[in-house]
């Protein structure tokens, strides 16, 4: 890790995963709910209650029997998408977008809720995240701030030095997402962005909901296909029409091809077959499952269908093994062919509690019953 020494521990740990980083069950729908064909049945709700009234700014995502994971055609798919696994999910509600910089302003401005990018950096908490004997880095970086993009000074021959393209800025933060001097007028509706899974779940208590477990993100993010790589389907050569990504040459080039350098304002791209934008590519998505490397394999090695799933009970990284992490879902405006390619449903990258980028934010959303 000596060449990620330049900036404070907890950006650094934002990490080492970086470059990182149809259902099979035969089934029957029976009025509301999805019923599966096995021995013991388990129903899914499927159709929102008649009763309820959809929120504003969200969407019902009817519930299923699904394979979470990647799919045997995917060619880009890492080994910690596999294997697919059967589960069913009630049906939620879900943000239609991710939420926004104004609807984060409006909960900061009603609450007077501090980021962690915006506060004093313990150093004494942040070395219990650290190999033994790190050494403490210089005060003039032991400051609040976020990591941000910058494109590399010269060719990168080595993509697992990820400070060649990721550097640590004093003042970055969601109001001031790259960097001192920089603000969020006239960037209302970009998703808000700088914001570590703490800070998206104080929004979600404030708002009255929560973070979606990652079999919901799934689901919702297939939006009603099955067997499918992207939320529109298995066509890669309509990427650029519906998805804000690095189009070109990573890290060097963007060619913009897809009509954005960095974040795009929500919505600027046509909508899943669940009425959902932006479910791969602009911002990185918290889910509030913990990334645990064998639940895949653990999960296909049961057998079962498990029912509303919310990961595992504890996290466990072999690359990351001093910090506990989230799974995060969907890609963003960094993700590209030649890189990491997560711009897919299946796709999962580990992110530290208290790491904050500029190219991760977050989406709610609401249940019927409470989990």
């Amino acid at each position: 890790m000596s060449s990620l020494r330049l900036v404070p521990p907890h950006s650094l740990l934002v990490h080492a995963c970086l470059c990182f980083l149809c259902f099979s069950c035969k089934r029957q729908i029976k009025g509301d709910v999805s019923v599966d064909k096995r021995s013991t049945p388990i129903s899914v709700l499927v159709k929102k209650p008649d009763s309820l009234e959809t929120p504003n700014g969200m969407v019902w995502i009817p519930g299923g029997i699904f394979r979470q994971g990647a799919i045997s055609s995917d060619s880009f798919a890492m080994d910690h998408e596999r294997p697919q696994h059967a589960v069913a999910v009630d049906g939620f509600f879900m943000d239609i977008t991710e939420v926004t910089n104004a609807e984060y302003a409006q909960f900061v401005s009603e609450t007077g809720y501090l980021t962690i990018a915006e506060r004093a950096i313990d150093w004494e908490e942040i070395r219990k995240q650290l190999p033994p004997n790190t050494p403490r880095p210089h005060d003039s970086v032991m400051q609040p701030g976020s990591l941000l993009f910058k494109v590399p000074e010269s060719p990168v021959t080595n993509f697992n030095d990820y400070s060649q393209w990721w550097e640590w800025i004093v003042g970055a933060n969601w109001k001031h997402p790259q960097g001192p001097g920089s603000s969020i007028k006239g960037k209302e509706n970009h998703p808000v962005t700088h914001v570590a899974y703490e800070d998206a779940m104080a929004y979600c208590n404030w708002a009255g909901r929560r973070l979606p477990t990652e079999a919901e993100w799934e689901l919702a993010a297939r939006g009603g296909l099955s067997e499918s790589i992207f939320p529109w389907g298995n066509d890669t050569k309509i990427l650029n029409q519906n998805a804000n990504t690095f189009s070109g040459t990573f890290p060097m080039q963007n060619d913009l091809d897809d009509g954005f350098g960095n974040k795009a304002p929500v919505g600027s791209y046509p909508t899943n077959g669940y009425g959902l934008y932006d479910m791969v590519g602009n911002v990185w998505e918290w889910t509030q499952d913990w990334y645990n490397v064998s639940y895949y394999q653990k999960r296909a090695a049961s057998n079962d269908t498990i029912k509303n799933p919310r990961g595992p009970q504890s996290a466990r990284n072999p690359y990351n093994p001093y910090v506990e992490e989230k799974v995060i879902k969907g890609g963003s405006f960094l993700c590209n062919a030649n890189y990491c390619a997560s711009y897919r449903v299946s796709a999962r990258m580990a992110n530290s509690l208290d790491s904050a980028q500029e190219h991760l934010g977050f989406r709610t959303v609401l249940a019927v019953n409470k989990k």
